[in-house]
C-alpha cells in the first residue's frame, strides 16, 4: 500500500469541509466582513474544531465528556462543536455497548467519524488509483497487482527495517505505530491479555481502492510481519467496513515457543516414520 504522507493543513482541510457556521449563527458573517476580532474568533472556532474532529478520528467512539476533557472545553462548548460536526455529516451518533450488567440511567453516547469526515483529512486519489489498478488488473492479471502492490509498501520496510532490528523486540509496535503515524495513518499500539500487542490504524487514505483490491491490505500486513519479526494477523479493516484496521501481533515468547513445538512435532512425526 502507497504511505501518502500526511499533509501538515489536515486540519484546517477538514474543517473546512466541517465546520462552517451556521446561517443563523452570529458568527456567520465571512471574516473580511466582520472586522479582524471575530474574524479571530472564527479561526479560533475552526481550529478547536478541528482538534475534535481529529480527536474522534483517532480515538473514536468516544463521549463528548472524554472529549472535553482531553481538550480542556466545557460541556457546552463540547456539544457546539459536535453539533456543527454532525451537521456536516463528518461525525454520527453510535450507543455504547453495555458491558456486564446494566446500570440505571441512558446509554452513553458515543461519536465516531463517517466516510465523509476520514476523507476530509486527505487527499485521495481514490478514482485515479482504482482505475490504475483495474487497467493492470485486466492487462495483466490480478497476480500483477499483488506485485505492485508489495513493491509499493517495499518503502516502509527499507525505510524501517534497520531501525527495527536495533530496537528491542517489546517497542517495535510501538515503533511502528509511531511511523505510520508520522505519515498519516494516525495508528497506536496497545497491549493484549495474552501478551500481545493490537495495531490500529484509526485512518487509510486508500480503504476504498483497497475495497476492490484486498492485495493492498494484505501486501501490508506482509510488511507488518516482516519488520516485527514475528506473525500478525488482520483482525478487522476499514476497507471492509470497520472503523478501524486492526491487526492482532503475537508476542515474540509465544511465537518461539509455538515454533519450538512445531519443531518439535515434526521431529517425532519423521522419527516416528521411519
Amino acid at each position: 500500500m502507497k504511505y501518502v504522507p500526511g499533509k501538515t493543513n489536515a486540519e484546517e482541510t477538514a474543517v473546512t469541509r466541517a465546520s462552517a457556521p451556521s446561517p443563523v449563527h452570529p458568527m456567520s458573517q465571512a471574516p473580511a466582513q466582520i472586522g479582524p476580532a471575530a474574524s479571530a474568533q472564527i479561526t479560533a472556532e475552526r481550529g478547536t474544531r478541528a482538534r475534535v474532529a481529529r480527536l474522534i478520528l483517532e480515538h473514536g467512539p468516544v463521549t463528548a465528556a472524554a472529549l472535553g476533557e482531553r481538550l480542556g472545553l466545557t460541556p457546552a462548548a463540547v456539544r457546539r462543536h459536535l453539533d456543527a460536526l454532525l451537521a456536516e455529516g463528518m461525525i454520527e451518533p453510535r450507543t455504547a455497548r453495555p458491558r456486564g450488567q446494566r446500570g440505571r440511567g441512558r446509554p452513553a453516547k458515543l461519536f465516531a467519524i463517517t466516510d465523509a469526515g476520514r476523507s476530509a483529512f486527505v487527499h485521495a486519489y481514490d478514482d485515479l488509483a482504482g482505475s490504475a489498478l483495474r487497467f493492470l488488473s485486466e492487462r495483466m492479471g490480478v497476480e500483477a497487482v499483488s506485485e505492485f502492490a508489495r513493491a509499493q509498501v517495499s518503502g516502509l520496510v527499507s525505510r524501517l527495517e534497520t531501525l527495527m532490528r536495533e530496537v528491542p523486540a517489546d517497542q517495535r509496535v510501538r515503533v511502528l505505530a509511531e511511523a505510520l503515524s508520522a505519515e498519516g495513518y494516525a495508528a497506536s499500539a496497545t497491549k493484549t491479555g495474552q501478551g500481545g500487542e493490537q495495531l490500529c490504524q484509526h485512518h487509510c487514505p486508500v480503504a476504498h481502492v483497497a475495497a476492490a483490491f484486498p492485495q493492498l491490505c494484505e501486501a501490508e500486513t506482509e510488511a507488518f510481519a516482516q519488520l516485527l519479526g514475528t506473525p500478525v494477523q488482520r483482525l478487522a479493516t476499514i476497507a471492509n467496513g470497520d472503523g478501524v484496521c486492526t491487526t492482532h501481533v503475537s508476542s515474540h515468547a509465544l511465537a518461539g515457543r509455538q515454533a519450538r513445538i512445531h519443531e518439535s512435532s515434526t521431529s517425532t512425526s519423521k522419527e516416528t516414520g521411519r
